[in-house]
């Protein structure tokens, strides 16, 4: 398995880190953004349609777009754990490779939700 780098690429349309990622780690996914396979990702598409990376680059609130907040995305979302609005506005506040640093750091794919 490869070693987790935090570089620009690593960061998905939904803002999930693929660097964190085992299939991306052993080299069976190429990632987000290269993954010609993933064109069900409305997500994906929408960011490549708008020429963003990510969604943070997006003026919209992420809570209000029916893009972000898909059926699939709230699935994944519940998997991952993840407070997705958060990754957000951590991306929007510190930059993309900030935001992969961390997720680095936390050997994790996303910000993850408070339970309570």
């Amino acid at each position: 398995m490869n070693q987790v780098i935090a570089d620009f690429d690593s960061v998905a349309a939904c803002e999930l880190f693929c660097g964190s990622c085992r299939k991306f780690l052993s080299g069976r996914c190429p990632g987000c953004e290269k993954n010609e396979k993933a064109s069900w990702c409305k997500i994906r598409q929408c960011c490549i349609s708008r020429g963003y990376h990510t969604c943070a680059k997006c003026k919209r609130d992420v809570r209000e777009c029916k893009t972000y907040s898909n059926f699939i995305s709230k699935v994944f979302a519940f998997i991952f754990n993840s407070d997705r609005p958060s990754c957000i506005s951590y991306i929007r506040e510190h930059g993309e490779i900030a935001y992969a640093e961390e997720m680095s750091r936390r050997g994790c794919q996303t910000i993850k939700r408070n339970r309570k």
